[in-house]
């Protein structure tokens, strides 16, 4: 078995050592027995939603995220395809904010996403969320640990549920214990460190779920 992997803006989506977060999804399907193979997709490149397995997308500085927010649009229906289609995705920080409605930058301006999830982020003036985060996910009944580091505040639509509530740290917007979100075989956090790094009992998870989409297609 081989796992195609796409590392969506993997040139530009790096902040915090995210990438991370993909070499443990590799380090996990390697201690499987399963081979795997990465493909960036970037900048005027198609997205083709029955190529792959797994899509990882990370997290920016808002000039790459505007950069990106106009690329994607064009990907905007083979992405919302494939997430239908359960296929499996992480997308950490800018990469979350980015599958939402939209985000507001630090400047205040609004940044249009795909909309392939029900969720919207505003900005803070002066202030970020930065810290040791631990998150208890009821869904999976596990605890998650890191670090977060984001000015954005995420509110998530009613068709949505979070990665995880709050035991310590902000989350989402420092108002209703939420973090990250979760939809179908969609995973999204704000957790940088990376996040797969230090709770490797979901990177397990994630890729479990991969092979089973895999096996799916065969």
């Amino acid at each position: 078995m081989r796992l195609r992997i796409c590392h969506l803006y993997g040139n530009l989506l790096n902040t915090y050592g995210d990438n991370g977060n993909l070499l443990m999804l590799q380090y996990c399907a390697r201690e499987k027995g399963i081979d795997f193979e990465t493909e960036i997709i970037s900048l005027d490149q198609p997205f083709d939603p029955d190529k792959y397995d797994l899509v990882f997308f990370g997290g920016g500085q808002d000039y790459e995220q505007f950069i990106v927010s106009k690329d994607i649009q064009a990907k905007a229906e083979g992405i919302k395809e494939y997430i239908e289609n359960d296929g499996v995705v992480l997308a950490i920080c800018g990469g979350y904010q980015l599958l939402g409605h939209y985000y507001m930058d630090a400047s205040g301006n609004k940044i249009p996403g795909i909309s392939a999830l029900d969720h919207y982020t505003l900005s803070q003036d002066n202030n970020r969320f930065i810290g040791d985060i631990t998150i208890r996910s009821e869904e999976f009944n596990e605890t998650y640990e890191g670090f977060e580091n984001h000015n954005g505040r995420t509110f998530l639509g009613e068709n949505m549920r979070p990665l995880g509530k709050v035991e310590k740290g902000m989350g989402n917007n420092g108002e209703d214990k939420t973090e990250g979100a979760r939809y179908k075989n969609v995973f999204c956090s704000y957790f940088h460190g990376p996040l797969l790094v230090r709770n490797i009992h979901l990177a397990n998870r994630i890729v479990d779920l991969a092979i089973a989409q895999h096996n799916k297609k065969i």
